[in-house]
C-alpha cells in the first residue's frame, strides 16, 4: 500500500487556523507538514525570555524582537522561531507575519529539539533566504551560527562558547555569547 500525505499550503493552513482547527494545539507549518510543537519547559522559557530582553536592550528601536511568533516563508512553511529579529514595520504586521525580506536573523533555543533545529529548521530557513540563523544548544552551552547563503544553503558555520559576536545586519553591535547560552 502506498501512503500519500497531504501537503498543506500556507493559505490552507491559515484557513484551518481561522476555522479553529488547531485552537488547542501548538503547531507550526514546515515544508507543507503540520508539526506539533513540544511543550515549553522552564529552562527553554527562561533562555528565550532573557535573550529577548538582552537583544531589546542592545538593539532598541532598530528592530522588533518577536518571541515565538510565526514568520511566513515561501516554502509552505510558517514556523514560530524562538526569537525573530525583524524590521520594525509596525502595523504592516497586522496584515501578515514577517516575510524573509523582513527578517534580520532568527534564533532557536534547543534543549530537546536540537536535531530538528539543526536539520529541518536550518534547511527551511536557508531555503527561504534567511541571511543568518543562530541555534543555541543550551545543554552543551554552544551558540551555533549559520551564515553566508549559497544556493539555499548556509556555507559558514561557527560554534561559539565564549567571546562576542556581531550579527551580519548590525556589525556595530557586539553581543556577548555568554549572555545567550549561559544565562
Amino acid at each position: 500500500m502506498t501512503v500519500t500525505t497531504y501537503k498543506w499550503t500556507v493559505e490552507r493552513y491559515h484557513q484551518a487556523i481561522e476555522a479553529g482547527l488547531f485552537d488547542d494545539q501548538p503547531v507550526e507549518l514546515l515544508q507543507g507538514d503540520i508539526v506539533l510543537m513540544p511543550p515549553e519547559r522552564e529552562p527553554h522559557a527562561y533562555y528565550n525570555t532573557e535573550a529577548g530582553d538582552y537583544l531589546r536592550g542592545l538593539l532598541g528601536s532598530r528592530v522588533k524582537i518577536r518571541d515565538a511568533k510565526p514568520i511566513t516563508l515561501p516554502n509552505d512553511s510558517e514556523p514560530a522561531p524562538d526569537i525573530a529579529i525583524v524590521k520594525p514595520l509596525g502595523r504592516i504586521y497586522l496584515d501578515h507575519h514577517p516575510y524573509p525580506e523582513d527578517i534580520f536573523w532568527l534564533i532557536e533555543f534547543s534543549q530537546t529539539t536540537l536535531d530538528k533545529d539543526l536539520g529541518q529548521k536550518k534547511a527551511v530557513y536557508a531555503e527561504a533566504g534567511i541571511p543568518e540563523y543562530w541555534a543555541a544548544n543550551v545543554r552543551q552551552r554552544q551558540l551555533i551560527v549559520f551564515r553566508e547563503l549559497v544556493q539555499s544553503r548556509y556555507t559558514t558555520e561557527l560554534t561559539l562558547t565564549t567571546g562576542t559576536i556581531s550579527p551580519l545586519a548590525f556589525v556595530d553591535v557586539q553581543m556577548e555569547v555568554s549572555r545567550l547560552i549561559n544565562l
